[in-house]
C-alpha cells in the first residue's frame, strides 16, 4: 500500500491527500493541547470521539442546508472531506461570557449575553490567534465584505442549530469556534463550514449542574477529558449508552 501524502498537520488533526481530486482525508489525533500548545497530553480515544461527533454535527448541518466540507466518515479516526481554501480566521460565536471574553471585559463567567456575539481571530499560532476586527479583515484582504456577510450568516445558523440540539440533551452551548473555507464551482465561489465541530471547539456545560463537558476539563484540570466527551456523545446518541472511553490495547503475557 502506497504511503499517503501528508498535506498538513495541526495540533489535533492531520490532513492527507484524498483518493479523488479535490478531496482530503482528515485524521483525528488523540493529542490535547491548551494555552497555545503550552500544555500538552495524549488522551486515549479522544480522536475517535471527535471524529464521530464532528461527523454528527456536520451531517446535521448539511441536512438543513448549511454547507460543510464533510463528505463521509471512512473509519473510526478518519473522514473524507472536500478540499477548500481556508479563510485565515477563527469565527467565534458566544452565547454566554466565558474564557477570554470574561477576562477581557471583566464579566462573570456564565453571564448570559444579550444576543449572540460573533468575534474573529486571525489564525496564527505564533501570534496566539489575536482578536481582530472587520476593519483588519478588510484592510489585509483576508475576506471581502460579501464574504463577511456570508460568514456571519453561516455562523449564526450554526449557532441556532447547535444551541437547539444541545439544549435538547440538557447541555448549554456557551460558545464555539468554526473555520470557513472557500470552494469554487467554475467562476462561482461558495463559503462552507470546514475543519471540525467537536467538544474541542465548543464550550459545553450541563444545564442543571454547570459541569463542563469540553476542553476546559483539560485546560483547568477538572477531571478526565475522555469521560466528558463520551458523555456528550452518549447524550446525542452518537455512542451507546453503556459506552466507556476507549483505552490503549494492553499486551497479554
Amino acid at each position: 500500500m502506497a504511503r499517503r501524502k501528508k498535506i498538513y498537520e495541526g495540533k489535533a488533526k492531520i490532513l492527507y491527500e484524498g483518493p479523488e481530486p479535490g478531496t482530503l482525508v482528515q485524521y483525528f489525533k488523540d493529542d490535547a493541547t491548551a494555552f497555545n500548545a503550552e500544555k500538552r497530553d495524549v488522551i486515549d480515544g479522544k480522536g475517535v470521539l471527535n471524529n464521530r461527533l464532528s461527523e454528527f454535527f456536520m451531517v446535521g448541518l448539511n441536512s438543513i442546508g448549511v454547507p460543510t466540507h464533510f463528505l463521509k466518515r471512512l473509519n473510526m479516526r478518519e473522514q473524507l472531506v472536500r478540499q477548500c481554501e481556508i479563510i485565515p480566521l477563527e469565527v467565534i460565536v458566544r452565547n454566554f461570557a466565558a474564557g477570554t471574553m470574561a477576562k477581557r471585559l471583566g464579566i462573570e463567567e456564565g453571564t448570559p449575553l444579550p444576543r449572540p456575539i460573533v468575534e474573529y481571530c486571525y489564525k496564527d499560532d505564533k501570534l496566539g490567534d489575536p482578536l481582530v476586527t472587520e476593519e483588519h479583515i478588510a484592510a489585509f484582504g483576508w475576506a471581502s465584505q460579501q464574504d463577511m456577510d456570508d460568514i456571519l450568516s453561516l455562523a449564526l445558523r450554526v449557532n441556532d442549530f447547535m444551541s437547539g440540539l444541545m439544549y435538547g440533551v440538557g447541555i448549554k452551548l456557551v460558545d464555539f469556534k468554526i473555520e470557513i473555507g472557500r470552494v469554487y464551482d467554475g467562476d462561482f465561489q461558495r463559503l462552507i463550514v470546514a475543519d471540525e465541530i467537536s467538544p474541542d471547539s465548543c464550550r459545553l456545560w450541563d444545564i442543571e449542574t454547570g459541569r463542563k463537558l469540553d476542553k476546559d476539563v483539560f485546560r483547568r484540570d477538572l477531571g478526565n477529558l475522555a469521560d466528558a466527551y463520551t458523555e456528550v456523545a452518549r447524550r446525542l446518541g452518537v455512542m451507546p449508552q453503556n459506552a466507556t472511553p476507549m483505552e490503549k490495547p494492553k499486551l497479554i503475557n
